[in-house]
């Protein structure tokens, strides 16, 4: 929105006046002429406080853009190490939620296990794999497809999305990403009786204790809430509370419903994305850690040892979220081969290969 003219009947709180309603009332051809005049007028651009560039976008050479944002790194103890740009204003984590979420559903007494509690904090690539065992779930719970209230949708991994495509597939709710995730909150109000007709209205009594989840497992108040890319209720963190969050995860009591999720989700990380997604790779190569990306590229991660560290890129580029990933991992000290695999972002000029983005931190 932009900025109001400076006006001495208009106190500095005041919203611009962007709009007739917002002009005051005039009595004369003059000062109306002025009003319109003020209208079509220039008006100053709110612009965000500048953020760190984290990426940058060389191509032959030559760096023709930049993705800024604000990272967060936490120490072993959860103190702030270190951080890049504004890590204390509130972000949507977008799917790096998804956690927390699922946490919400054990804690309403739903006993999902393996692969089955992988996929309800997932974001699936939409492989054969991750559709049968939607559907399976489905099933064993008595519930049908056309419940599901997140939006129909192609698979989120592009080769599946042409495979899929090439043998006839429409649209469809099982496909979306977020399908396992809405299927298990569905079969959980199923188990307590509650609706389901309004499973993800945020004052349904499964969002309700989700949004209590999320606020104990970031140690702050939700911010605000909004409406998931699925559908679902998302709770607002600044990304120091959503790097705490997962922190907590990692650190839960055995049996916790914060301890199996983060359990499953490292046993079966092929479940919480896909055979070609940079979350796989990370849990299935270096043990004990725990991965998610979001929507709008944030990405939050947890180690073993109890560090943790959460980014996103303000312009919501998930193309840089590859080379931010594996830079913040190499600067914490982790030292695996799939790092340089997660970091490559090569930029393409015909068939060859004539850029990169890179992180510059």
């Amino acid at each position: 929105m932009s900025a109001a003219p400076a006006d001495p009947s208009i106190p500095p709180s005041s919203p611009s006046i962007a709009s007739v309603s917002a002009v005051p009332r005039v009595h004369s051809e003059a000062t109306a002429g002025e009003a319109r005049q003020a209208l079509r007028a220039p008006q100053p651009v709110r612009t965000p406080p500048g953020l760190p560039v984290l990426a940058e976008v060389v191509r032959s050479g030559f760096v023709e853009g930049h993705h800024r944002g604000s990272l967060v790194v936490l120490a072993a103890d959860g103190s702030v190490e270190w951080a890049l740009g504004d890590v204390d204003t509130p972000v949507f984590p977008r799917s790096s939620n998804k956690p927390m979420q699922a946490a919400g559903v054990l804690r309403a007494g739903l006993d999902l296990t393996g692969e089955r509690l992988a996929l309800a904090a997932a974001s699936h690539s939409g492989e054969t794999f991750h559709l049968d065992l939607v559907r399976k779930m489905l099933d064993e719970h008595g519930l049908s497809a056309e419940l599901l209230q997140c939006p129909p949708d192609l698979p989120l991994d592009p080769v599946e999305a042409e495979t899929y495509l090439a043998a006839g597939g429409v649209r469809d709710r099982v496909t979306m990403n977020c399908s396992g995730k809405h299927t298990a909150m569905l079969a959980v109000c199923a188990q307590r009786g509650w609706p389901l007709e309004s499973y993800l209205d945020p004052g349904h009594p499964l969002q309700q204790l989700i949004h209590t989840v999320v606020e104990e497992a970031a140690g702050e108040p939700v911010a605000a809430v909004g409406t998931d890319g699925c559908g679902a209720p998302l709770m607002a963190l600044t990304l120091t509370g959503l790097a705490r969050a997962f922190r907590s995860f990692v650190a839960a009591a055995p049996g916790s419903a914060e301890r199996r999720v983060a359990d499953a989700m490292r046993a079966h990380p092929e479940y919480v994305a896909g055979t070609r997604r940079p979350d796989t790779w990370l849990m299935r190569e270096v043990p004990g850690v725990l991965s998610k990306m979001g929507a709008e590229a944030v990405q939050a991660v947890a180690l073993p040892d109890g560090r943790a560290f959460a980014f996103k890129i303000d312009d919501g580029g998930g193309r840089a979220l590859g080379p931010v990933l594996a830079r913040t991992l190499a600067r914490v000290g982790l030292d695996a081969p799939v790092v340089s695999r997660i970091g490559r972002a090569p930029l393409m000029g015909g068939s060859a290969e004539v850029g990169e983005i890179r992180a510059t931190f």
